[in-house]
């Protein structure tokens, strides 16, 4: 059995440039709490072998996800779930007046700082490289 309570300060900062709070993990999945700050546009990214379930819990803002089935931009508020699959291009931005916040399950755990590729995305990212 696996219990976490969620930090207060970041565990990491993710490739894209969000905020990550590592929640639970098991063999087949892992958990994270996300957080786009108010006003930021992440990088753009695409997962080697990972697919990902958001839910968001906090915030307004909106993805842009393209496959090579399409492309789309999705308004993302509070109770919105969507999945980003495998290759799937993705970036992501805030348009309220308050952080962007998501958990998301990463299937399988997330492998590592590899694991996240830059592409070109829809928007200009707001994040720096360090």
């Amino acid at each position: 059995m696996i219990t976490k309570q969620i930090a207060e300060e970041p565990d990491a900062i993710a490739p894209d440039g969000s905020e990550v709070r590592i929640l639970a993990a098991a063999r087949n999945g892992s958990m994270a709490h996300f957080e786009l700050a108010e006003g930021e546009t992440s990088k753009a990214m695409v997962h080697k072998t990972v697919e990902e379930l958001w839910f968001i819990s906090a915030g307004e803002g909106e993805i842009w996800r393209k496959n090579e089935t399409g492309e789309e931009v999705t308004a993302l508020h509070p109770g919105v779930s969507l999945s980003i699959a495998v290759g799937t291009h993705f970036q992501f931005r805030t348009t309220g007046e308050d952080p962007l916040e998501a958990i998301a399950v990463t299937m399988p755990p997330w492998p590592g700082d590899d694991e996240a590729q830059p592409v070109v995305g829809k928007w200009q990212p707001s994040i720096e490289d360090e």
